[in-house]
């Protein structure tokens, strides 16, 4: 991405703090995986929205004087010819400034005595205020040591009275996707939709769950991704389990099997599950449950279009489920007497879908920002999951026995443009003939098929 874009964000931040304000920034800590291994780094994605920088041990700082003038300062790992053999190449202090657009830049080490000095004369300060999720971001527990050395240094005067959290500025911002960002996720939706075309090709009776997950795998990492999440395989009555991510059963013929998996390119995720049967074929009771998910999907996703509200396309789908399952003989009474009850939930206990970007489950209020006890109008850039699906209990003796133990979701990712929406994962079938049709394709080319 242009350094420039990075710049834009910045600019846009600042331009909601008044003078003499300061905003400071980290992203997150190494996880530990084992031992003496870490997991592969991620850098926090608010903090790389806004710097584009994905070194560990990393923290950024806007300062805004009293007459309005920016400054933009990183803190960074300082060059280390010794470490960087072992662990690879890192920015520095002169990178950060070179290629980064920093202002100014420090080693990280130093920050514990600089922060109190650039906070001095400031009346606000914006960062992280008490959100559990970022208990694993860098310097989260700093802020306050380092008002006390600046109050200490200077007897009282000029630290700031006002402490802002970041994040809701961040969030707003972040829910709104650029014509770059949208160009990422498009290819992070289209490398997935061949992950799971691959997936419904090369399944087969016996295979493990884990087995299908590599071909997923394969597909996304050759085309320069990681998995944007933990990766779902479920066979069988595992897709009544939401997360279920062992992965480690065999696929069964007869079963149909749940896989809920999505790429992240270039730091954008995509998110889509498709649900098809292990032997090719859906019995008619699979095909009745999942057509009954797929016409919930479908009128959920006639729901997505600028000035909805955004749990609209929730309700649709509710309505249709519901009427599903009392077609089907699993819930019987009056359709609008049933949802008012939430006997749904039983067999749907989730919400239709959530907002997506830098992270798969992305930030963002589904609040009115003006109103907080209204729901927001959906608006051209957002970028939203349409995931429906019934979940039947195996031991669940109420339901008739041709559908015990059936999981099926279909999730799609949608974005909001200015007429309308645009489906970003449609390259994958989801009809039942879709479905079928590419896997007896498939099976016929494995068997030197005819012709």
């Amino acid at each position: 991405m242009p350094k420039q874009t990075y710049a834009d964000r910045r600019a846009d931040f600042a331009a909601k703090m008044p003078p003499s304000s300061i905003a400071f920034l980290a992203s997150n800590t190494e996880a530990r995986r084992s031992n003496d291994t870490d997991f592969k780094y991620r850098p926090d994605s608010s903090f790389f929205y806004m710097t584009g920088f994905a070194e560990p041990k990393s923290a950024m700082v806007l300062e805004k004087d009293a007459s309005g003038e920016l400054s933009y300062q990183l803190f960074v790992r300082p060059k280390d010819h010794d470490k960087e053999i072992w662990d690879g190449k890192r920015a520095g202090i002169e990178g950060a400034l070179k290629n980064f657009g920093a202002d100014k830049a420090y080693s990280v080490d130093e920050i514990d005595q600089i922060m109190p000095d650039l906070l001095l004369g400031k009346q606000v300060l914006y960062c992280r205020l008490g959100d559990s999720n970022f208990r694993n971001t860098l310097f989260s527990g700093s802020v306050d040591p380092w008002l006390s050395d600046t109050l200490r240094k200077n007897r009282g005067d000029g630290v700031p009275a006002t402490l802002i959290d970041i994040n809701p500025i961040l969030y707003e911002m972040r829910l709104i996707k650029s014509p770059f960002e949208i160009a990422q996720m498009q290819t992070a939706a289209r490398i997935s939709c061949e992950a799971h075309k691959c997936a419904m090709k090369y399944v087969k009776p016996g295979m493990l769950e884990y087995a299908l997950e590599g071909e997923l795998l394969y597909i996304m990492q050759r085309a320069g991704c990681q998995v944007a999440y933990n990766s779902i395989v479920a066979g069988g009555k595992n897709a009544c389990i939401l997360h279920y991510t062992e992965n480690n059963e065999p696929l069964s013929d007869g079963d149909l099997v749940l896989i809920d998996a999505g790429a992240e390119y270039q730091y954008y995720a995509a998110d889509i599950t498709r649900t098809f049967p292990v032997s090719g074929r859906f019995s008619e009771a699979q095909r009745q449950v999942y057509e009954v998910v797929l016409d919930a999907q479908l009128a959920a996703i006639d729901q997505m279009c600028p000035g909805k509200l955004c749990r609209d396309y929730h309700r649709a789908a509710i309505k249709v489920l519901t009427q599903g399952l009392v077609e089907l003989g699993i819930l019987s009474g009056d359709v609008a007497e049933l949802i008012k009850d939430k006997a749904y939930l039983r067999y749907y206990m989730h919400g239709t879908g959530h907002w997506l970007g830098m992270d798969v489950h992305d930030v963002g209020s589904y609040a009115d920002p003006n109103i907080p006890e209204a729901e927001r109008t959906l608006a051209a850039g957002m970028v939203l999951t349409v995931e429906p699906g019934l979940y039947i209990p195996p031991d669940d003796q109420s339901v008739p026995a041709q559908y015990r133990g059936i999981g099926v979701r279909i999730e799609d990712d949608v974005l909001i443009t200015e007429s309308g929406h645009q489906l970003l994962s449609g390259d994958v079938p989801k009809t039942v003939e879709g479905i079928e049709a590419l896997m007896q394709s498939a099976q016929d080319k494995q068997n030197g098929g005819a012709g």
